[in-house]
Formats: C-alpha cells, structure tokens, sequence
C-alpha cells in the first residue's frame, strides 16, 4: 500500500498589512536550519520517490536517449582573443567542461583552427579544469572568468554550494599556478583592468543585491582591495566591464527600468569615473564605444521617449550635449533594439522584429558622421529562427560571429566576413543517431486573449502529428516577465518528447520581450494577470485547433513562469492534465513584502510594491498562487526547488504544496538538497533531472 503524503504541520501565523489579515499556517517552514524543516523535505522527496518509482525505467530510458544523441567527446568553437585561441573541451565521462588555448599563427590569423575532439593540438594550454574545481564537490558553478590583456593572468570564480556566493582566485597561466590571493563572497562578473594589473569584481549586500565594484591588485589578499564604487539605493544593481577598444572601464548601474553609466577612461585615469547620463526615472540606456573616421564617439542606446529604443552617438567629453547627437537608429515601433557592437572597422546590431530576433552589419564609413546609417540585415528561410551575436572580444576582428538555431535546426555557429558578405558554417551541433530535420515542423499560430490582443504560440512537432485527425499531447512552455523572450531554440532533450509523440509549444505571453517594449508593460506591476490569462487563452487555442485536449495538455513553467504555473492552476486547473512547476515563484506576495528577503526592493519595478501601495497590495494578492489556492479538482502537479536557491527560495514552492495537499490536491514536492536556482549541476545530473521531468509529465500524457 503507498504511503500517505506528509503533512505539514501548522503554526498559527499572521502577518497584517493595509488592515488586512492574512494566515499563512506554513511560514514556520521557512527556517532551513531548523532539523524538523530538513526532515519534512526529506519527507517530502521520500513521498515523491514512492510515486515516482513505476517511472525508473522510463527515467533511465530517456537518460539514455539523450545519452546516445549526445557528442560527449566535443569542444566549443575557437574564440580568438589576443595571442590565443580559448575554447572548451568536454569529455566521455566527465560532468564538466576543460577550458583551453592554443597559440594564434600570427595576427592575421582569424580563422579558428580545426580541432578534433578528444585530440590535443599543438601549443594547447588547460587553462581551467572544471572536472578538478568540482572533485570532492556535490555542486559545481564557475561564475568569473576573465583572462588578462597580455594573456597571462586568468581571474576565476567558483560556487561549491549553489547559493550563487563565489570565491575569486587569480591564476598564473605561464606557471600554471594559483597565485595566493583569494577573495570569498564575490558575485559573477570579475574582470581584469586595461593593464592587467588589477581586477575588478562585484559584491553583494545581505538582500543578495549587487551593490558595490572593488579594486584587487594583482599579487594581494583581498583585504587589501578597495572600495570603487557603492550603490546605496536598494532599487539598483551593479556590474563592471571593459570596453572592446579597453579605452574605457565601465561601472553599468540599473533597476529594472532606470539606469546609469559610469566611464573611466584609461588614458586619462586621473579623471575618475564620469557619469555618462544622470539617472533619470524610466530611462534606460546602454553604452558602447566607437571610433568613427578617426573620432572618438560613444554610441547610446536609449528608450527616453523611445518606447522600443533608439541609437544615438554622442561626443565622449560632451555626452549631454543634444547639439552634437546623431541619431543612428530612430526609433520604430515595430522593431526593439536590444544590442550594439562596435569594432575597429563596423557595428552590429541585434534587435527582434515580428517575434523574432535579427541581426545587421554597418561597416563603418570613412567620414565622421553616422547619422541615419543603413545596416545590412542577414536573412534567414526558416519560419521561426533564433539568431544573436556571440564570441566576439576582439575590437580588430574583420568577422563578426554569430549563433543560429531553431526548433528543428540545431545550434550552429557561423563567423560572418564583413567585407565579401558571406557567412561560414563553423559548426553545428551534433545529434548522433540519425537526427532527420524534415521528420519534424515548426509553426506559429495565434491565440485571442479575452481583451483582443493576439498572443503568438510557437509549436514544433514530428510532421503530422499536429494535423492528426484526434488531438494528441502537449506541453505548452510559458515563462512572461522581466521582458526576457523565450525564442525558438533546439533541444536533443526535447526529441524525446517530439518522438513519443508529444507536441511542445511556448506561449509567448505579455510579460516576455517577444513583441517589443509594449509586450513587457503590458504584463508587469497592474497588468500582471495579462500573463495569466494570455497563457490560458493560448491553452484554450491549442485545443480549439484540436492539437491536444485537456485530459492531454500538460503546461511547463519554472522561476517567474512557475508563478505563472501557479497562477493558472488556480484560474483555470479544468484545461490541464498535468502542471511543472521548476523552482516556482509561488509564494510572491509573502516575497515582495519583505524588503530583507534577497532581491525584494530590486523587484518592485517588476512587479510593484505591496509594502507601501495598498493597490498593489490587493492586486497581487489576487493572483498570487499560494493565497489563492481553494477548493477545487487540481491537475497533477509536479513542483521541484532546490534548498539553496538564493533567488526563489525553497520555502515557496513548500508552502504551496502544503495548502494544495490541504485541499486534496495530487501533488508532489521535489527538493534538491545541495542545488542552487539552476538546479543541479554537473551536465549527466542535469540530463538525470530532465529524465525526471520528462517522465513524469510522458506518464500524465498517458505515454509513459
């Protein structure tokens, strides 16, 4: 006979705000160090186990399918930066990647060499094993990873634990020695100063913000390092970098909707750093440097009234001054900027139009001006495609790299040549076995949400399944905050899925990026249930088009898009077999409203602030999952978190799925002890959890 289900205890608790009382039984679950906590999740993952068990062959069998389609004796394409050649091998049996060099042939050499896996070349370097940083480890994250200007230094970081704390070591690449100096506590982002004589890295406060910039020289112990930079106002984050040409340091200062740059120039260093545009509430803008028939110009990308962005040039000395502006790229309401590249002798420019991302190329002309130039855009047949520019450090490089991919189309790395036009196929992944692309489609279709709006859904497919005569299973994916888009991309996991039979599509909700600026106002702070309900109108439509039907429809979502996953189990369980819930924001009232809680203030711009406006209060309050849940038929639910996870904590997804057993819910709770947001780490653990998954939605799809 299975065992019951733990039961949480409850602990009366009551928190008040606005004059509204709120009981929240669970919150005594929010203290990890207590042991009765540990046993419940444990508890908890032993339960899961139990009625999880009929799917260990199921689980194995598809570790093994991924397995087998995978290379796992592979390396990454040659990125050419300075003297060297840095690339990534992987290898049969090991769960991380060696990260390695090789000399450059001479200056002009700017085609990567021919590597074969497992087969060392000349002149080859390990610069990091991560197989050697992981030993003895049950977590593994390298955060930091920076070589020096002269090539000789390496400045790397690693998390042991997961909870996205990193310790900063320097690493001699000549002697191949650590050098003593060790910085803990440091947050992803280091990077060497012009010289290399330094390094400069990010810290976080208590709320898990990054809010300050330090200073290490070279050859100290970090209680040496100096303070170069702090960030008092909560709302904000900060990170470091260098520019292409290395003529500027960069301090780049943001919440989620205003932001700051600082500039230090490094051939006049005693001038300090100088504020490009004071902040500004609402404005945005990024900074890149350019040289220009011979003048220096920052180009700045910008949204102040220009809701999808816009790029200007302006004087470095004189960046204030609209006299001397240029305007680049005018702003179009149906084209969102994103990004801008500059290099000794062109500019690229990422961008999304129509859903979809794209890429162009400007040489740059021999005059000075910019004004009004015409980028050429690469084109591309399929009919959803994910394109950007990656891997290209190097300011004098006369090609520009670029990633390509599809639902059907694996990730290929092509390098660009801007003078003759042409675009080289430097590799593609490799899916073993077989891999047919034309035994799968790609489509879009349109959902109607209930205030007219029309809602994309991209779906792939084996070809036929989705013309079916009987509508068949489906796993719609949506996500819907932060304006992050969720783009076509390739999976050898998910052929898995696709050649059982199953249909997988993404619901590109308001809240995502998708379809410009206005597609992310209109599913934050006061229009947030847009995301909900865009999601259930895109479910509603993949059964009206009779690809799938509720008892066959499972929905997917993790972090912000297990709030998501949350939110429509409450609002409409009825259309669903099946909900994933991946380290889900479900408890996001009870998050936003304390301020000590990692990341909270940073958050309000997202989603507002229920501390201070009892309007938005109330408005999340009716929406957020754990609040919400009542006596209703649930689906099956699946919830998975990891114990430290710094930015969904584990309690949430706990908490949730007490109140759902309360109420009869089917649900399971799985908690990865010694993970962090990402869940595990290593690359044969995380194909063992996708396993996982898989399995448990195939068995609600009735193809297990």
């Amino acid at each position: 006979m299975a065992s019951l289900p733990p039961r949480a205890r409850k602990v009366p608790f009551d928190r008040v705000h606005h004059g509204d009382t709120v009981s929240d039984p669970f919150e005594w679950l929010r203290d990890k160090e207590d042991p009765e906590v540990i046993a419940y999740l444990e508890a908890e993952n032993a339960f899961t186990d139990e009625a999880t068990a009929h799917l260990a062959g199921l689980r194995q069998e598809i570790f093994d399918e991924i397995k087998g389609r995978t290379r796992e004796t592979d390396l990454s394409v040659p990125v050419r930066d300075g003297g060297h050649w840095y690339y990534t091998r992987t290898a049969e049996g090991s769960q991380y990647g060696v990260h390695c060099r090789a000399p450059i042939s001479g200056p002009h050499d700017w085609t990567p060499p021919t590597i074969e896996p497992g087969v060392p070349i000349e002149g080859e370097q390990v610069v990091l094993d991560d197989n050697e940083q992981a030993a003895g480890h049950e977590f593994y994250s390298l955060g930091s990873f920076d070589v020096s200007p002269d090539g000789r230094m390496l400045a790397y970081a690693v998390d042991v634990v997961g909870d996205e704390r990193y310790t900063l070591r320097i690493r001699d690449l000549e002697l191949g020695e650590d050098l003593p100096d060790e910085v803990a506590d440091t947050f992803p982002g280091a990077v060497f100063s012009g010289d290399g004589a330094s390094v400069y890295y990010p810290t976080v406060d208590d709320a898990w913000r990054p809010d300050t910039i330090w200073q290490h020289v070279v050859g100290t112990t970090g209680a040496d390092d100096q303070v170069v930079f702090t960030e008092p106002d909560e709302r904000f984050w900060v990170g470091v970098g260098l520019t292409r040409s290395r003529r500027y340091l960069e301090i780049a200062v943001g919440s989620k909707i205003t932001s700051e740059v600082l500039l230090l120039d490094t051939e006049h260093p005693e001038a300090g750093f100088q504020i490009v545009w004071p902040r500004r509430e609402g404005v945005e803008y990024a900074v890149e440097h350019a040289v220009v028939g011979g003048r220096d110009r920052l180009l700045v990308l910008h949204n102040d009234q220009a809701l999808n962005f816009e790029l200007v040039a302006v004087d470095p000395a004189h960046p204030l001054d609209r006299a001397s502006w240029e305007t680049v790229i005018a702003h179009d309401e149906a084209v969102r900027l994103e990004d801008v590249d500059a290099f000794a002798g062109h500019l690229t420019i990422d961008y999304r139009r129509d859903g979809l991302t794209r890429i162009a190329m400007l040489p740059l002309p021999g005059t000075t001006s910019l004004e009004g130039a015409a980028f050429t855009e690469l084109a591309f047949d399929e009919p959803l495609f994910s394109v950007g520019t990656s891997g290209n450090p190097e300011w004098e490089q006369p090609t520009i790299r670029f990633g390509y991919t599809s639902f059907v189309t694996p990730s290929s790395v092509f390098d660009h040549d801007i003078a003759t036009g042409t675009s080289t196929l430097l590799k593609q992944q490799s899916v073993l076995g077989g891999y047919d692309p034309a035994a799968y489609e790609q489509r879009r279709e349109w959902a109607t949400a209930a205030d007219g709006t029309r809602v994309p859904v991209s779906l792939v497919a084996r070809r036929g399944v989705l013309d079916a005569d009987a509508p068949g299973p489906l796993v719609l994916y949506g996500y819907g905050s932060y304006e992050s888009s969720i783009d076509p991309s390739f999976s050898v996991a998910r052929l898995s899925l696709l050649d059982r039979g199953v249909a997988f599509a993404i619901a590109h909700v308001r809240g995502g990026g998708e379809l410009g600026r206005h597609w992310y106002e209109d599913g934050k702070t006061l229009t947030k249930k847009n995301t909900f309900t865009d999601f259930v109108s895109a479910a509603e439509r993949m059964i009206e088009l009779g690809f799938t039907a509720p008892s066959t429809l499972v929905a997917q979502g993790g972090s912000a898009g297990g709030l998501l996953m949350g939110a429509v189990a409450n609002l409409a369980p009825q259309l669903f077999a099946g909900i994933l819930a991946q380290v889900p924001f479900v408890d996001a009232l009870t998050s936003i409203l304390d301020p000590s809680l990692p990341l909270t203030v940073i958050e309000w711009d997202e989603w507002g602030d229920p501390l201070h406006d009892p309007e938005v209060y109330a408005y999340m309050k009716s929406y957020s999952p754990y609040e919400n849940v009542t006596e209703q038929a649930y689906p099956r639910i699946l919830a998975v978190t990891s114990l430290n996870d710094t930015r969904v904590l584990y309690v949430e997804p706990a908490k949730w799925t007490a109140r759902l057993r309360e109420v009869g819910a089917p649900v399971l709770l799985k908690t990865e002890m010694s993970a962090g947001h990402g869940g595990v780490s290593g690359r044969y653990e995380r194909w063992r959890e996708v396993s996982y998954e898989y399995a448990w939605m195939l068995d609600v799809l009735g193809r297990a």
